[in-house]
């Protein structure tokens, strides 16, 4: 599937081929100290396969717990993160932050992983009220 996408600011922007079946969840407690919240999603593209239309990331290092290396990419203006792939030389697979993704809305996961570090309150988000706008408690919207 042909994709493209960009930072929130608009200052990177890319386009990809993806499979939709690759579609990830993560649940790790890096993930969810990088995205900012309780897990992230993630669209897999080869090397050859995504192409940087704009801007050039910043990159952060990470050393996961198993002593492997990550890039971590993001916008250095808004600080989207962007994608996550391997350190050094050979084939990568770039992991695209589904959110930057302008397709975002078809590409539905097939996997989660890392469910030990899950937050206990997932499996219920289906049930607690939504609302298309800000909710506002009842003291906000007296003032």
């Amino acid at each position: 599937m042909k994709i493209d996408g960009g930072c929130h600011c608009g200052y990177l922007t890319y386009e990809a081929e993806i499979d939709e079946t690759e579609i990830s969840v993560c649940h790790c407690t890096d993930c969810q100290a990088l995205s900012g919240t309780a897990f992230r999603v993630s669209a897999r593209s080869r090397e050859d396969a995504f192409i940087q239309l704009t801007g050039e990331p910043r990159e952060y290092i990470k050393t996961g717990s198993s002593g492997a290396q990550r890039i971590q990419a993001f916008c250095p203006e808004c600080g989207s993160q962007i994608y996550s792939t391997s350190v050094g030389d050979g084939p990568k697979v770039y992991n695209l932050r589904t959110g930057t993704i302008r397709q975002r809305a078809e590409l539905v996961p097939v996997v989660q992983q890392w469910t030990r570090s899950e937050l206990p309150w997932i499996d219920v988000l289906a049930s607690i009220p939504k609302f298309e706008g800000t909710y506002m408690t009842p003291d906000q919207s007296k003032s």
